[in-house]
């Protein structure tokens, strides 16, 4: 409902000795719920935004993770094939095979912190996906209490104002329920 509208029902009201006070409070339920939709929406916005980048993060994390997990394969089969081949310096040979272990040895340690780190980026998108169901289902509830509190303005029926508010009421605790989660 545009502004205007509001105000020529409001005009409308007060011609036919409707209105008045009660009219204004509904006026301003409507329009505190308004800008609480529009403060819900946001934080879901965000909220999606940040899942996304967390799983964005996630995924770059796990390529980390496997280009470790290929070199250090890659550098067993070769400290493999170095023991299996004929040499003419064996000293050289242990020398090599004993410098490739260690790089393999560090990158199983890196191997482990990389999972981690993964696991957490995935365990943050988690967190926000959920979050961000909070927020959607507070804002669809806000959105509908809108409308009911709308409702009102027509019908002159308080009851649809009062199943607003006690909806509205539920959306925003519900939405704001999500900054509880961790």
């Amino acid at each position: 409902m545009e502004a205007n509208e509001v105000n020529e029902f409001a005009n409308q009201m007060k011609e036919s000795g409707e209105g008045g006070e009660s009219l204004k409070v509904i006026s301003l339920g409507i329009s505190i719920l308004a800008v609480l939709v529009a403060m819900v929406t946001v934080l879901g916005h965000r909220t999606h935004t940040e899942a996304v980048l967390m799983q964005s993060r996630a995924g770059d994390q796990w390529n980390e993770y496997q280009a470790k997990k290929i070199r250090m394969d890659n550098l067993s089969v070769n400290v493999d094939l170095l023991a299996l081949q004929p040499s003419n310096d064996p000293a050289a040979v242990a020398a090599k095979t004993k410098e490739y272990q260690a790089h393999i040895d560090k990158w199983k340690k890196d191997l482990a912190e990389e999972e981690e780190k993964a696991r957490d980026f995935e365990r943050e998108v988690t967190r926000a996906e959920a979050k961000a169901s909070h927020y959607d289902l507070g804002e669809a509830l806000l959105q509908i209490a809108v409308v009911l509190c709308s409702i009102t303005l027509f019908t002159r029926n308080r009851a649809y104002f009062l199943l607003g508010l006690g909806l509205g009421a539920v959306g925003l605790v519900i939405a704001f329920s999500a900054l509880l989660l961790r």
